[in-house]
C-alpha cells in the first residue's frame, strides 16, 4: 500500500528566539561523532547571533516551531577570534590535510587576506531534496546583497563541511565462510574498494565547481565493530566520513545553479 502526505514548507530567517535547539540538533547531526569535539551551544548562539538576514530554516508547522533543515554562513577570518571559531578552524585545517583540501590552511593562516565562508548545511534526513536549491540560491542572493554594505561578507571562498558514509563487511559475519558464495564475493569486494555514498546528494553537483574536495575519517571514529551499530536490515556495517567541499567565489553562484539543475530545483 502507498499512501501520500501533504507536506507544506516554509523558508524563515533565522530567529534566535526560536531556533537554538533545532539548530543546535543539526549541527550535532551535521558533525556526526566529533561533534563532541566542540561546544556546540556557543557554536549555535554564534550562528544566530551574527547575521540573522543571511541563511535560511525550513519548517513545517510555522516559524514558531523547530527548523527541519538550515543553511548559513560564518565567516572565519572575520569571527577568529571566537574561540569556538578558532577551535573550529584547527579542526578543519588539520582534517583538510587528510582530505586532500591543502589551500585551506594558507586561506585560514594569520596572514592570509582571504575571507572563507563557512556553510553550514543540514536537514533531517528525510527531508526532500527539492528544499536544497532555494537554500543555496537563497544564500547567494542574501550574501551578495550584504557584501554591498558590510565588507566581512565579502567572501573568497566557501568551505562546505558535509557527511558521506560507505558499506563495510559487518564485524558479526566476520567468521570464516565456506567456498565461493556469493555472499563472501560480495564482502570481499566491498572490504577491497567500499563505494562512498552521499548523505548531501548536491556534494556531487558542487564537486564539479570546486577548487578541492575529498573525505576524512572523523577523529572519534571509534573501534573496528562501531560500523555495526549503523548497521540495519542488510548484511554491510556503515562507517560514514567527512567531507570537505572548497568552492572559489566566483564560481559560487555556477555552482548553486548547477545544484538546482542536478536536484531539479528551479
Amino acid at each position: 500500500d502507498v499512501s501520500i502526505i501533504d507536506v507544506d514548507f516554509e523558508w524563515f530567517d533565522l530567529d534566535s528566539t526560536i531556533d537554538f535547539h533545532g539548530i543546535k540538533t543539526l549541527l550535532r547531526q551535521l558533525l556526526d561523532v566529533d561533534n563532541q569535539l566542540f561546544d556546540l551551544s556557543a557554536l549555535s548562539d554564534l550562528i544566530l547571533s551574527q547575521q540573522p538576514s543571511v541563511g535560511s530554516t525550513v519548517k513545517c508547522d510555522g516559524k514558531e516551531s523547530d527548523p527541519y533543515a538550515f543553511l548559513t554562513a560564518l565567516n572565519l577570518s572575520h569571527l577568529k577570534d571566537k574561540p569556538i571559531i578558532q577551535e573550529l578552524t584547527k579542526y578543519l585545517i588539520e582534517q583538510a590535510s587528510k582530505a586532500g583540501v591543502p589551500q585551506l590552511s594558507s586561506l585560514l593562516s594569520p596572514d592570509s587576506s582571504s575571507q572563507v565562508a563557512l556553510i553550514f548545511s543540514e536537514r533531517f534526513i528525510n527531508m526532500p531534496h527539492a528544499i536544497v536549491p532555494p537554500l543555496y540560491s537563497m544564500l547567494h542572493s542574501e550574501v551578495t546583497s550584504a557584501a554591498a554594505k558590510e565588507s566581512n561578507f565579502g567572501f573568497t571562498h566557501y568551505l562546505i563541511p558535509s557527511r558521506t558514509y560507505s558499506l563495510v563487511v559487518s564485524e558479526l559475519d566476520a567468521e570464516p565462510q565456506q567456498g565461493n558464495s556469493k555472499r563472501s564475493k560480495k564482502q570481499a569486494a566491498a572490504a577491497a574498494q567500499p563505494e562512498t555514498y552521499y548523505f548531501h546528494p548536491e556534494d556531487e553537483a558542487l564537486h564539479r565547481h570546486a577548487l578541492a574536495y575529498g573525505g576524512f575519517d572523523y577523529v572519534k571514529q571509534g573501534d573496528e565493530g562501531a560500523s555495526d551499530a549503523k548497521r540495519a536490515f542488510q548484511d554491510e556495517g556503515v562507517k560514514t566520513q567527512g567531507h570537505l567541499i572548497l568552492i572559489e567565489a566566483s564560481k559560487f553562484e555556477t555552482a548553486t545553479k548547477a545544484v538546482a539543475e542536478y536536484l531539479g530545483g528551479a
